[in-house]
């Protein structure tokens, strides 16, 4: 059984055998016809409903996912396992194409995040952004870049983000050595050791949210992201699975589609960490586009 097909039967509620809904609509039709309603379960019974639709209801409860009286307890899903799902489903999907790469990303409740941010970069470098600071407008931003990708300190262009190995030691490793040839250089000086690190991690969670990486990169970054020890898993969110990761991070994956809806933190066009005040975090919207607006 693979990652997604465990997750799956994890999340699925099984549907109640025949026995389950004739037993549960002989104890409800007893009820309405004189019996104690619980006052718990009236709610369910609106006057002038008919038998069908109490007996749905029934239905309805019974099918819900409880502990058994005399067995386990219904199993939680793992943040580990919402991560390995959304790889397998990353890895089977298709590759994106399109003239510009476009990264949205907006607030929890839809507005733009506080400094605006919405960008569109063509493989040449040629980029284009939208947001507060350009009036709402979409405007090119200066000369284009050879090297117009970003990971956290290190710049690509589209030939080596696509060149990343996917294997996930010689991925690490890439990224590691790549951070320790960085210049790049903080208020305090140089990047130490704790700051390659942070910056490490930063990089795994571009590859699975901003950044046009193949599918395979993407599938060992979400693998890597599930090895970090204390991922959590927050509940069923809007638009996938909330995780906490390291750092405090958080993530909203969707694991049936391999990809990361929402974040409380991602690395802007210039290579700059932004976090997102927001305590719900903001909104990720990443793909190939052919449309660049007007």
């Amino acid at each position: 059984m693979n990652d997604l097909q465990t997750l799956r039967a994890a999340l699925a509620t099984d549907e109640p055998s025949q026995d389950v809904v004739d037993r549960s609509r002989h104890r409800l039709q007893n009820r309405i016809r004189g019996g104690r309603v619980s006052r718990r379960r009236t709610g369910w019974l609106i006057a002038g409903a008919g038998l069908t639709a109490a007996a749905a209801a029934a239905v309805a409860i019974a099918a819900m996912p409880v502990a058994p009286v005399d067995g386990p307890p219904v199993r939680t899903v793992s943040g580990q396992e919402i991560l390995l799902a959304a790889a397998t489903a990353a890895e089977r999907s298709p590759e994106g194409s399109g003239t510009y790469w476009h990264v949205k990303v907006t607030e929890a409740d839809g507005a733009a995040v506080s400094s605006g941010y919405e960008y569109w970069i063509k493989p040449d470098g040629q980029s284009w952004m939208r947001g507060a600071k350009t009036g709402g407008e979409v405007m090119p931003i200066g000369a284009h870049s050879a090297t117009p990708f970003s990971l956290v300190a290190v710049d690509l262009t589209l030939e080596q983000l696509r060149a990343l190995p996917a294997d996930p030691d010689a991925l690490k490793a890439w990224i590691a050595e790549a951070l320790e040839r960085s210049d790049a250089r903080t208020s305090a000086g140089r990047l130490t050791a704790s700051d390659r690190e942070r910056a490490g991690f930063q990089s795994l969670i571009s590859l699975v949210s901003t950044l046009p990486a193949t599918p395979e990169v993407r599938a060992t970054a979400f693998r890597l992201i599930a090895g970090y020890p204390g991922v959590q898993n927050l509940g069923a969110v809007p638009g996938g699975h909330g995780l906490l990761l390291p750092e405090g991070e958080r993530l909203v994956v969707d694991p049936a589609t391999g990809r990361v809806n929402g974040t409380s933190v991602f690395v802007t066009m210039d290579g700059a960490v932004y976090k997102v005040a927001n305590p719900a975090g903001a909104g990720i919207n990443a793909e190939w586009t052919n449309v660049l607006p007007g």
